[in-house]
């Protein structure tokens, strides 16, 4: 089933821990521009919609991406407290699609070709799963706030690989219909796919270095001829 939809990539003009991290260059380019990029190289994607309050970010994306959908965030969204959830909602209110992949740009190690064939999986499966969102697999020994473990038997010391595997939602993309998070006010569904990708994409920037991190591996990758 071929279904229409919409990318969206909220970004605040203020960052607390990584200052102006959505447009400061990266590779020498605004750190957004990478996940634009491969948004708008995927063929199964109709339109690229960018939610925010940033006057560099208006006036660049629409020299750079004239083709992106521009939307200014209202004043009472703008507040780093507010949930996404709430931002989202007022941004697909203004867009029609079957549904919407939500990602950011502080994730710009994220390649155009994941992101096809976590659509292309989703499509498959749909409606068996009515959501997806990216994760990434833990094998590693993991223990709670009280000393109790998490997905091993401390008597059996299991060589990490053989651990069952444990996902984190890595918060690199997900995809909704408008019915889901009008509904439950949440990305994810009642029957989710979870969608595994490379640690090395799902390098999310939050603090100072994260972004260096995230450069370097870029620059390794483009290096090596790492596709995107």
């Amino acid at each position: 089933m071929r279904l229409d939809i919409t990318a969206i990539v909220p970004m605040r003009h203020l960052s607390e821990r990584v200052p102006q991290k959505n447009y400061r260059l990266f590779a020498g380019k605004p750190l957004y521009h990478h996940i634009v990029g491969a948004l708008l190289d995927c063929s199964l994607i109709g339109q690229v919609v960018i939610d925010t309050d940033s006057p560099f970010i208006l006036e660049d994306s629409a020299r750079y991406f004239p083709e992106v959908i521009l939307l200014e965030r209202p004043e009472n969204l703008r507040d780093g407290a507010i949930p996404m959830n709430d931002v989202l909602l007022n941004t697909i209110k203004k867009t029609n699609a079957d549904f919407y992949l939500q990602t950011h740009s502080t994730n710009p190690l994220l390649r155009r070709q994941t992101i096809q064939n976590a659509i292309e999986r989703f499509q498959k499966s749909y409606p068996m799963y009515d959501s997806l969102f990216s994760v990434t697999r833990l094998q590693t020994r993991l223990w709670d706030a009280l000393s109790r473990p998490v997905n091993h038997h401390p008597a059996i010391l299991l060589r990490t690989q053989d651990l069952p595997p444990i996902y984190e939602e890595n918060s690199c993309f997900y995809l909704f219909s408008r019915r889901i998070l009008e509904q439950r006010h949440n990305r994810i569904g009642e029957r989710p796919l979870l969608f595994e990708i490379p640690r090395n994409e799902a390098w999310d920037i939050d603090e100072e270095i994260d972004f260096k991190v995230a450069e370097f591996l870029h620059l390794q990758n483009l290096s090596s001829d790492y596709e995107v």
